[in-house]
């Protein structure tokens, strides 16, 4: 995936050839030196060089031998030739380029910054090598961004799971009362496992986000086949929950009835500052389902009452960024962290986020095999919710004039129509790789049949692949979630990419790949949909359930128009979504 390698291997070539020569020209010359010498001299010369030769021939014999067999070490030992020691100018531009060279590498592989070394790279190969097969992001991290990762990372090494501290404030879970001193500053988030894949990987970044934002350690449950599908994101320690938590046994029992549930609590006038001090956990209930109760989350008051509980348990399948940012004691903070507004998951994701070994195979497999050599990568990721459909016409119509009226895809000839042959029989054609995903074929068989017995009018080459089918989503297995992930991340590294509307499938693709996807709209009753779809107005997710609620005011208002960056979503006219300030 090196665009250089090729550069690289032709420069050696002509290094390890061009030897050969020199040494040629060295004997012609010493040819035409013997030819003008008596013939008396010559026997001396003889008699003095010969030994000298042999002596030559002996000592490096084996070296030229292994040269030989070895180009690449012959490659790098020329590659490697230092200029005389007289010439200092080009010696130290020579220093100062290999300088910038190993900045400039260090900064891809690190995405800028967002990443840390010090991982070993066997562990985690996707963590070293996503930037060979990903373009570069126009994104940069904000300084102060960077700057809260690396006070988080040391937060969660001296807090996390092993030390001291955890061991003293998981015991506080096993007293009747909490005594936050007790803690000794370290507080937690634990993200319960729940929903399917996407909105968990989403989910998962909004409660991370709120960990910094609350100085807290993001711990999450997931075990064997969560470690299956990610590596781990922080050095030297872990983010997955222990198995033996004091209260795992309890999570099936958390809900929006359960005695330490925030919202119950403030329905039934339960939370106030002396009953919060004596609480060692808080269940915070903030999926899809949650109730207005559950909502006052994201109020100000709340969070000052509740900051200091030791322990957070929070179910959660959304993505819930954009309401934190309404939050006013924390919009200083979010704008200092992110004056993109709209990049939150694009540099959250890309630095929680790697996927494991075994599913990095499934992507660079795939990708080498399919996506590699061609000039252009499209995906299309296609999520029809009502699954006992089949393939719908309507669906396909939408889908094909979405391709081609966005000029994604070309338009097909007319049937019958003679394709003219082109000027230059060896010109190459532009090779457009299709990437589907979709739990069934139906859609990947119409296009590739379509592109496959007709020409396009640009006479580009148009190549449609999909990798599985699964049927419909499983997400309990193992398998599936590796198939899942490796498919949202191959959708990652396309350069145009179409999602379907509600689909946090899609919006984990186009966060990850800092996309402004096209977006296939939802279709209601069946009807045609014009435009069939529309262009995502930032990377960021969609948060589908926001809260509509004025905590100063105490009434119900539009968040979705309270500041300029966030914003109502493109697919779901009440979700809210982040976007640049405009």
């Amino acid at each position: 995936m090196d665009p250089y390698t090729s550069r690289r291997r032709l420069s050696m070539s002509k290094a390890i050839e061009k030897q050969p020569e020199e040494q040629i020209g060295v004997q012609e010359k010493r040819y035409r030196m013997f030819g003008g010498v008596r013939i008396t001299e010559i026997l001396a010369y003889f008699m003095v060089i010969v030994p000298v030769l042999l002596v030559v021939v002996v000592i490096f014999g084996h070296d030229s031998y292994d040269q030989g067999n070895n180009g690449f070490a012959e490659a790098s030992r020329i590659i490697q030739i230092k200029p005389e020691p007289n010439d200092t100018s080009s010696s130290d531009d020579s220093t100062l380029q290999r300088d910038q060279n190993r900045n400039d590498s260090v900064d891809l592989s690190l995405l800028g910054g967002l990443l840390v070394s010090g991982f070993k790279k066997d562990s985690c190969l996707s963590r070293y090598q996503s930037y060979l097969y990903r373009k570069a992001s126009p994104y940069k991290p904000s300084l102060h961004l960077l700057s809260k990762l690396r006070a988080y990372e040391e937060l969660h090494k001296r807090c996390g799971p092993g030390t001291r501290l955890y061991t003293n404030a998981e015991r506080l879970l096993k007293q009747k009362q909490t005594g936050y001193s007790e803690s000794e500053g370290c507080k937690y988030v634990v993200w319960m496992e729940f929903s399917g894949l996407g909105n968990r990987i989403i989910s998962i970044a909004s409660a991370f986000l709120y960990a910094m934002l609350t100085d807290r350690v993001l711990l999450v449950e997931g075990g064997e086949q969560f470690a299956d599908l990610f590596c781990e994101p922080f050095l030297d320690t872990t983010w997955l929950l222990p198995k033996d938590f004091t209260l795992s046994n309890q999570f099936n029992g958390f809900g929006q009835n359960s005695a330490h549930c925030h919202g119950d609590m403030l329905k039934r006038k339960l939370i106030n500052e002396s009953s919060v001090s004596s609480l060692s956990h808080l269940y915070l209930h903030l999926a899809h389902d949650y109730n207005d109760h559950d909502k006052m989350f994201f109020c100000e008051e709340d969070q000052n009452l509740f900051k200091n509980v030791p322990w957070f348990i929070m179910r959660t399948n959304n993505f819930f960024a954009p309401s934190l940012f309404l939050i006013p004691s924390f919009e200083e903070e979010l704008g200092m962290m992110f004056p993109e507004k709209g990049t939150v998951f694009h540099h959250l994701g890309r630095y929680l986020f790697h996927p494991s070994n075994q599913v990095w195979g499934l992507i660079t497999r795939y990708y080498q095999a399919y996506l590699a050599k061609a000039d252009e990568r499209i995906g299309l990721q296609i999520r029809v919710f009502d699954e006992k459909s089949g393939v719908s016409p309507k669906v396909t119509n939408q889908i094909i004039s979405c391709v081609q009226n966005e000029d994604l895809l070309p338009k097909l000839s007319k049937f019958g129509e003679q394709q003219k042959p082109p000027e230059d029989q060896e010109e190459d054609f532009k090779l457009k790789a299709v990437l589907i995903t979709s739990l069934t074929t139906g859609y990947f068989e119409i296009l590739k049949t379509m592109y496959w017995e007709n020409p396009s009018v640009t006479r580009e080459v148009i190549g449609i692949h999909q990798p599985s089918h699964e049927g419909h989503q499983q997400t309990e297995k193992l398998m599936h979630n590796r198939k899942a992930w490796a498919e949202m991340y191959l959708l990652s590294l396309t350069d145009k990419l179409v999602i379907s509307a509600w689909s946090t499938f899609g919006y984990v693709a186009q966060g990850l790949g800092g996309l402004r996807a096209w977006i296939l709209y939802k279709q209601e009753n069946q009807t045609n949909i014009n435009p069939p779809c529309g262009r995502a107005i930032s990377p960021d997710p969609c948060f589908h359930a926001p809260p509509y609620y004025d905590c100063k005011a105490k009434k119900g208002i539009d968040t979705g128009n309270v500041v300029p960056h966030v914003r109502h979503c493109e697919d779901i006219s009440w979700g809210l979504k982040l976007v640049d300030n405009t």
